[in-house]
């Protein structure tokens, strides 16, 4: 018999932790569904308030199975597809994200070869850094006055500071004898950016875009749920005011699968990166 490979043996117990922590899920909800209706019962003899139940792994599946089906249907504003509601957030996320990359990365650059330059941005850097993304919302709701927007800003905000800091340290981090050679071959300070720095940094670089990715699709959860009309977020918060955890719990494994996929790209790009280094 072949010796499986840790990989394989891993991937195996996964699978195998997977199918007990399901079935453990399936039988132990039974009993809080006694307890729904015995609520219920109480809500018609006159007493108590009828309440939402966990529903079973099955219930879940067969709500995936419904949306996935057909991810992509528009019947209103409060009814549209899984597929149109992860599209709006992944148009929001990429926006921003990417308007912090054409600011963050240059003046990462600028912060990581200049001592003067990060001396005068520091302070300003560290002030902002720790606020909350979300406390940006009513702020830009007030001077943009436009959800969509405002949203975007919010993901430019959180995305800003791990690819700001990364280039930076890896900027500054690049050995100075290469940058002496570059100054010997008289390469102006673009040439040297370009053709010394950035394929030296590139890794450092990738991680802090694979940071900030990840922190983006976390907070524009929450930016929907705030700002309201359309998202992944939207359909969460939408769901849960209908009591219905089935969509609930569905669109929560919507949301890390998409995070996972989006983690894993980056990953793909981190390996590219570091192959070519």
């Amino acid at each position: 018999m072949p010796t499986l490979s840790i990989s394989q043996r891993g991937a195996l117990l996964s699978v195998l932790m997977l199918v007990v922590g399901l079935l453990f899920w399936e039988a132990a909800i039974p009993e809080q569904q006694l307890a729904t209706e015995m609520t219920e019962y109480e809500r018609l003899m006159g007493g108590g308030a009828p309440r939402a139940a966990i529903p079973p792994p099955s219930d879940i599946m067969a709500k995936a199975w419904e949306e996935l089906s057909d991810p992509f249907y528009d019947a209103g504003p409060n009814d549209k597809g899984i597929g149109i509601q992860i599209g709006y957030s992944l148009y929001r996320v990429l926006s921003g994200y990417f308007l912090a990359a054409m600011v963050a990365i240059p003046l990462g650059f600028l912060i990581g070869m200049s001592p003067v330059a990060y001396k005068a941005l520091n302070p300003y850097i560290q002030v902002l850094r720790p606020i909350s993304p979300l406390a940006w919302m009513p702020l830009a709701l007030f001077i943009i006055r436009d959800s969509e927007a405002s949203a975007i800003f919010v993901i430019f905000i959180c995305s800003i500071w791990p690819m700001l800091l990364n280039t930076a340290f890896g900027v500054a981090g690049v050995r100075q004898d290469w940058v002496n050679v570059a100054r010997t071959h008289e390469l102006g300070p673009f040439k040297t950016a370009f053709q010394v720095i950035l394929p030296a940094a590139a890794p450092t670089i990738v991680t802090g875009m694979r940071i900030s990715i990840g922190i983006a699709w976390l907070v524009i959860v929450a930016a929907e749920m705030l700002v309201g009309g359309t998202g992944i977020g939207y359909y969460v918060w939408n769901e849960w005011n209908n009591l219905d955890l089935t969509s609930v719990i569905f669109s929560i494994l919507m949301i890390g699968i998409v995070g996972m996929m989006l983690d894993a790209a980056f990953g793909a790009l981190q390996r590219v990166v570091a192959y070519a280094e």
